[in-house]
């Protein structure tokens, strides 16, 4: 082996095992990113007996946390193909911080909590899709299903770690402590990202010469209106999938814990351990789903297959489970919820995948933002509306039953949507086609 050749071989090696840092760093940013969510739900009851609240005074302060996530969310993902990722993660991580510490103040009832949670929302918002955009410049087109699966796996650790750990701070120094010990949290998170974080050789037009696909999409990125990029199919079904799934999510973290407690009878310290249930299922599911959906890739298998109607499945089964749940035996319930409240999301990286490959990677970044962010208005609305319906409903029981049954519902519908809509091999070979195209049109002729 040559001089050149070893040193060629050492700098992938470096960047294989620092793409596996930053991959396990941007891990742990959703891990502190899900608890964030979780600990309101973790904490509803003693906040609704401390702040005598109704069910519908709690979900406004459940919903206030998405008043802002979708509007920030296409915002930094604007930002995000023109900064890069370092400074827009560590300022985002900050706002987290500076988001939770009020909590820690006495005074701070409904109108705080209210304001806290959008200022954390807002911040949150652009988390998910800048988390899985700063791994995606880490993996070249075709290796990005599994990277984004361990991302998205850093959702199901956060309610996994929180769960148990806020409700011991709860129970021993009160709910307002758990706040704040997530905010010293996000301190840290960021001194860590500072230290070893940072974007990879996949940038937008920082693409290795050794790609010549992705070298050639970027070099057509200003030919590929985003128009053209949010009206193909796959752009479209993976979001409207993902509305479903993200709906389902906020109800589990806001309204599942006050319904084991007050309609399964469970108590505090069962209901710790069984929310991290649909949290591990989760984890497995969306790691199991990534690797196999990258191992039908690298043997040829149609995107369409891999990450369409392979991710659609999951949401299908959650929404199956959902209907069931307030149908079957006692007996069946945990093992029902687990699934509902899990399956879903293992079709998440399957979909982050599927866009990122349709998309320059000039666009990426903004795809992958305004898609989140259209999917989360699912948040914003889910809490309320359930908190409506259970006050609307004869009583708590049904009103839980109607909400459940219309998260089925959603779930089912975005699945088959995702399963007639999501074809990544076919949309990028249109993009490429008509950049050609216009790039050929723009390029002056021999004569001339």
């Amino acid at each position: 082996m040559t001089l050149e050749a070893e040193t060629r071989s050492a700098e992938a090696d470096g960047t294989r095992r620092r793409a596996r840092t930053v991959l396990a760093v941007l891990a742990l940013f959703i891990v502190i990113n899900a608890a964030d969510k979780a600990v309101l739900g973790l904490t509803a009851g003693p906040i609704k007996d401390e702040l005598h609240l109704t069910a519908t005074e709690f979900g406004i302060i459940a919903s206030s946390f998405y008043l802002l996530f979708s509007l920030s969310a296409v915002s930094v993902g604007f930002l995000g193909d023109r900064i890069r990722p370092r400074p827009l993660l560590t300022a985002l991580a900050l706002v987290w911080a500076a988001a939770q510490l009020p909590i820690l103040l006495p005074a701070a009832g409904f109108g705080a909590l209210v304001a806290t949670r959008v200022m954390l929302g807002a911040g949150e918002g652009p988390g998910y899709p800048l988390a899985n955009y700063t791994a995606f410049t880490w993996y070249p087109e075709k290796r990005r299903a599994l990277p984004s699966a361990v991302v998205v796996a850093g959702g199901a650790g956060g309610t996994v770690l929180a769960a148990p750990l806020v409700v011991l701070v709860s129970e021993t120094l009160g709910w307002r402590a758990a706040f704040g010990l997530l905010g010293a949290v996000g301190l840290l998170w960021t001194a860590l990202w500072l230290r070893l974080g940072g974007s990879g050789p996949y940038t937008a037009r920082l693409g290795p010469a050794d790609e010549p696909s992705e070298a050639a999409y970027d070099a057509a990125d200003d030919m590929v209106p985003f128009w053209r990029i949010v009206t193909t199919g796959t752009w479209l079904g993976a979001t409207l999938s993902t509305f479903a799934v993200l709906w389902t999510l906020a109800l589990g973290f806001a309204w599942v814990p006050l319904y084991l407690e007050e309609q399964a009878g469970f108590s505090d310290g069962e209901i710790s351990g069984i929310v991290g249930l649909p949290a591990l299922s989760m984890a497995v599911l969306v790691l199991s789903a990534g690797a196999l959906a990258h191992r039908l890739l690298r043997r040829g298998v149609s995107a369409r297959v891999a990450q369409g109607l392979l991710g659609a499945l999951l949401p299908l089964l959650a929404g199956a489970c959902l209907l069931l749940m307030t149908r079957a035996p006692a007996a069946a319930l945990l093992p029902l919820l687990v699934v509902a409240f899990s399956a879903g999301n293992g079709q998440t990286p399957l979909t982050n995948a599927a866009i990122a490959d349709i998309c320059p990677p000039g666009r990426r970044s903004a795809a992958l933002g305004l898609s989140y962010a259209l999917a989360a208005l699912a948040s914003l609305i889910a809490p309320y509306v359930t908190g409506r319906i259970i006050d609307a409903a004869p009583n708590e029981a049904t009103g839980y039953a109607r909400a459940f049954d219309l998260t089925a519902w959603l779930l089912i519908a975005g699945a088959v949507l995702s399963m007639l809509l999501i074809r990544p091999d076919h949309d990028a070979r249109a993009h490429r086609r008509k950049a050609t195209a216009s790039t050929t049109k723009a390029q002056p002729s021999a004569k001339e």
